[in-house]
């Protein structure tokens, strides 16, 4: 049996039988079970975070009272301002520093590292940047006995440059290694322009590699400081004072001191949270690119 040509093409777009088409061609390209686990993800991430802010605009007495998935009958921000009375803002102000600081110094050496490492040659250069790759299967806790002999031996001990120089350095194969993805996707062409023009190694890494990295300085800047904005392990150790506690371990000590009002706690945990949620909003889709780039070729 033959089937003419006009009774399976699309119809005309903009007519009656394309729009009742669209809805069909959407159904059919649905997946259900992809929905189902698109949901379930969204129903794990978004009822504590629900719970999270819900809690910190109630009083002490509605939380008691109440369920803890109720919403807020009275909402309230006294939670938060006794919060940034406490030394909220100290610990704030130490993690912003301390995360600013790390990026900084990460960015620096990964950018002319990552630069060497694509435009360079030889073994020792190789060999230098495996080794560099293998601080990636080394957990932090494995060497956390060395790192603190280290800094006490270079009298940093309790202060914030202590928590920046390992972060930094526990951070910089990851970055290395996106950085150099990244500058392998520059053409070569372009170089080559540059050594035509005259254009020496530092002329090309400011003029060439800058600008055409930005992406992955992007995906490296916003790596670097969620991971050195929710650090722990190093603050818990390096640091004692509470002049040089960070959000980490302010909460930490919050924990303890706001046990019985939770709602306090929760406001403090908000809090926390939203320069990291600031973070990912910006920079989610250079983030995930910047991470993925080079590994499809």
């Amino acid at each position: 049996m033959t089937v003419h040509p006009r009774l399976t093409a699309a119809p005309p777009k903009g007519t009656a039988a394309a729009r009742r088409a669209r809805p069909l061609a959407a159904a059919r390209r649905a997946n259900p079970l992809a929905m189902a686990a698109a949901l379930a993800w969204l129903v794990v991430v978004g009822v504590p975070l629900y719970y999270l802010v819900a809690v910190s605009l109630r009083t002490r007495e509605d939380y008691l009272t109440a369920g803890p998935l109720s919403a807020p009958t009275s909402p309230t921000l006294e939670n938060y301002s006794t919060v940034l009375g406490g030394g909220f803002g100290r610990y704030l102000l130490n993690t912003t520093i301390v995360t600013a600081a790390s990026v900084a110094l990460v960015l620096v050496l990964a950018l002319p590292a990552a630069y060497a490492i694509v435009r360079g040659s030889g073994p020792l250069l190789r060999a230098g940047f495996s080794l560099l790759l293998l601080g990636l299967a080394i957990p932090a806790q494995a060497v956390i006995v060395p790192v603190y002999l280290i800094i006490t031996r270079l009298h940093l001990y309790d202060s914030l440059a202590g928590i920046v120089l390992p972060t930094a350095a526990f951070l910089l194969p990851m970055a290395v290694l996106v950085l150099t993805t990244t500058l392998r996707d520059i053409p070569e062409e372009l170089y080559e322009a540059m050594a035509i023009d005259g254009g020496g190694a530092v002329r090309v890494l400011r003029a060439l590699v800058l600008p055409l990295s930005r992406p992955g300085l992007v995906t490296v800047g916003i790596y670097v400081a969620v991971n050195a904005w929710n650090g722990f392990l190093f603050p818990l150790v390096l640091t004692q004072s509470e002049d040089r506690r960070v959000l980490t371990m302010g909460l930490w000590s919050l924990q303890g001191q706001y046990t019985s009002n939770v709602p306090a706690l929760m406001a403090a945990m908000t809090l926390s949270v939203l320069p990291v949620f600031a973070f990912y909003l910006i920079g989610r889709r250079r983030l995930v690119g910047g991470l993925t780039a080079g590994f499809g070729k």
